[in-house]
């Protein structure tokens, strides 16, 4: 598979315990040295209940700063590339469809031409859902996907509502039009667990 160009493939992966994890982050530990991580939904899904884990790492060097994004699977971080690799798809958009997306509904999505799928997502307009199918499109047909843990059953997470709403806020929205999405959803569906409520909010906001 093609990736975007001028990609920095200094790091492969990382293992180790994971010291802490929430839907946008997680922080590793490997020799001695806690790793901050930015993370999709999709692989916290896979990873929160994990006491151990091992990421595939996309690193982001920027003139103030150097930024880890971190994948359940290589095949997710491949995607990551692919779409950051479009014009008007920047990595925090990109984390957010791989959000609001599995790996199969995305690629999907791509091949069958689903402008309305993609647009659905905060921050795609038709003009760039149109961009990436067809940028896109003959890229995934080549893609062979890993389970991204889809199967997996989600564990209890404690104040739910809480860590959603944190969540969505590392994701660049803001605390006020979160909290009340937040409080709209749990009062519809009170047994919403964290990673439906999420996806649910993404197409809300």
């Amino acid at each position: 598979m093609q990736c975007a160009p001028n990609i920095i493939k200094m790091y492969e992966y990382i293992k180790g315990p994971l010291i802490s994890a929430d839907p946008a982050q997680a922080v590793v530990e490997s020799g001695g040295i806690g790793y901050h991580i930015l993370i999709s939904l999709q692989t916290y899904s896979v990873i929160h209940a994990q006491s151990e884990v091992r990421l595939w790492l996309h690193l982001l060097v920027r003139e103030d700063s150097h930024m880890l994004y971190g994948f359940a699977t290589r095949d997710e971080r491949e995607i990551f590339r692919l779409l950051i690799g479009v014009s008007g798809v920047g990595p925090n958009t990109a984390r957010m469809i791989l959000s609001a997306m599995s790996n199969v509904e995305l690629r999907n999505a791509l091949i069958t031409g689903d402008v309305a799928r993609i647009k659905s997502i905060k921050g795609i307009g038709t003009k760039t859902a149109e961009r990436m199918i067809i940028e896109l499109r003959d890229k995934m047909l080549k893609v062979g996907l890993e389970s991204a843990g889809e199967d997996h059953a989600a564990q209890p997470v404690s104040e739910i509502g809480a860590e959603a709403a944190a969540a969505l806020q590392q994701l660049g929205f803001q605390r006020s039009a979160v909290d009340k999405v937040i409080s709209r959803l749990q009062k519809e569906n009170p047994s919403c667990g964290l990673e439906d409520l999420i996806r649910q909010a993404l197409k809300l906001l």
